[in-house]
């Protein structure tokens, strides 16, 4: 993060929460946000410029992406019960909730103080800002019910799309919505690679929680990614204990006792090997998007370069 995206967004906080105790602990929490290396303003600030933009209220919204990105991550983090060394999960509960709300509230103030700044011309719309982030929400309750919410890979890929896809959506919305003229080719082609980019990030993300059998196994929680609902569709016949596992007619603790089957059904499976074959479909299609999006170089590349890094994308599938 920018240390001057970081100043704006210390400044947002000042201009809306008067109490010391709570605007201090809402600003330990961007600069423990700071330091993570969080990109999401860097893909607001790129996108922008590589389509030619030049709005001198760009670090703003690169600011209010990272509020909403740091609200959202906060209240994930609540729900999981992990990350437990985080500033917000060592300090009283009910404290971390008003940052929560203070946050949310500062973001929708400041964005519709923005938008009525930059006036009738500008492609910028709380409308769709709220859309997005709605659906985000939609998407991480179907993630948190998934036991019951997904059942196939449609209902899966309806989830991603939702829950990590708009959230990329938003980022590159507030930067192309203050391009100007220069973002209405892109817009559409911008908002694909997002919904692209959101697969592959997510895809790499449950593919590393399969692999990693602590208790934040995806399996242990019961969910159904990609590679555990392929997993699921053998595992009656070569692998029981999982099934049952999931239909609840065994608990966690027995189901411990069959791990190494577990693990060793996951490795013969081919379940990782199918995800990353999945995986490399959305691969070329974001490489595609990207060589078709109209961009000024360095900033084109610089694009790339942030939204794979942000995500922890190899760019060799």
């Amino acid at each position: 993060m920018k240390p001057t995206v970081k100043d704006e967004m210390n400044g947002i906080i000042d201009r809306y929460i008067h109490v010391q105790e709570l605007n201090e602990l809402m600003k330990s929490f961007v600069a423990v946000r700071a330091e993570s290396g969080t990109k999401w303003g860097g893909l607001v600030e790129t996108s922008h410029r590589m389509l030619g933009g030049n709005c001198p209220q760009i670090e703003r919204a690169a600011a209010l992406a990272e509020l909403i990105m740091l609200t959202l991550d906060i209240v994930d983090d609540l729900q999981d019960r992990d990350k437990l060394h985080k500033a917000w999960m060592t300090c009283p509960e009910p404290f971390t909730l008003n940052a929560v709300l203070g946050f949310q509230a500062a973001f929708a103030a400041e964005i519709g103080l923005l938008q009525q700044e930059l006036g009738q011309g500008s492609r910028l719309s709380i409308i769709e800002v709220n859309r997005l982030i709605a659906l985000a929400v939609n998407g991480q309750q179907c993630d948190l019910s998934s036991d019951v919410r997904i059942q196939d890979e449609a209902d899966y890929f309806a989830m991603v799309q939702h829950k990590s896809g708009s959230l990329i959506r938003l980022a590159c919305y507030l930067g192309y919505s203050l391009a100007g003229d220069a973002a209405e080719q892109a817009a559409e082609q911008l908002n694909e690679l997002a919904s692209c980019l959101g697969v592959v990030a997510q895809i790499e993300n449950d593919v590393n929680n399969l692999i990693q059998f602590d208790n934040q196994n995806d399996i242990l929680q019961k969910k159904r990614t990609l590679p555990i609902l392929h997993l699921l569709s053998y595992s009656e016949r070569e692998f029981a204990p999982l099934m049952q596992f999931y239909g609840g007619t065994i608990g966690e603790e027995q189901f411990l006792q069959h791990k190494a089957g577990c693990l060793a059904f996951i490795r013969d499976s081919g379940c990782i090997e199918y995800a990353k074959v999945v995986q490399s479909f959305y691969y070329d299609r974001l490489e595609q998007l990207y060589e078709s999006i109209p961009g000024v170089a360095p900033w084109k590349e610089r694009f790339k370069e942030t939204a794979f890094a942000s995500f922890g994308i190899v760019q060799t599938v």
